[in-house]
């Protein structure tokens, strides 16, 4: 049975840093953070492919890096330069099919979220 277990949220001071991780054991094309702030769907934060290609939605603007390790099974989520807006639960996704188009788009693989909370 796949997993997926977020970890590594909490409490932060508007302009301050946070990093989240993920524990995944299937395989991967695609690790992904997505996040749901308050009154808002689900979003893409930022996206990963086993070779090593990135995306990042808009509004990161740059804060935020994402990594992995392959042979762990890892993501990372460093975000700096926090704001309120960045409150809200972040759910690491895992996609193993290689063939679904757009390439960043999201597996079926999700984790029950981490919370972030920002505060003023």
């Amino acid at each position: 049975q796949v997993q997926v277990v977020e970890s590594g949220g909490g409490l932060v001071q508007s302009g301050g840093s946070l990093t989240i991780s993920c524990r995944t054991s299937g395989n991967i094309f695609t690790l992904g953070w997505y996040r749901q702030t308050p009154g808002k769907e689900r979003e893409l934060v930022s996206v990963i492919a086993r070779g090593g290609g990135s995306k990042y939605a808009d509004f990161v603007q740059g804060r935020f890096t994402i990594s992995r390790d392959l042979a762990l099974g890892t993501v990372r989520l460093q975000m700096n330069n926090l704001t309120l807006e960045d409150t809200g639960i972040y759910y690491c996704n895992l996609r193993s099919d290689p063939l679904k188009n757009p390439w960043w788009a999201p597996g079926p693989y999700w984790g029950q979220g981490t919370q972030v909370t920002v505060s003023s």
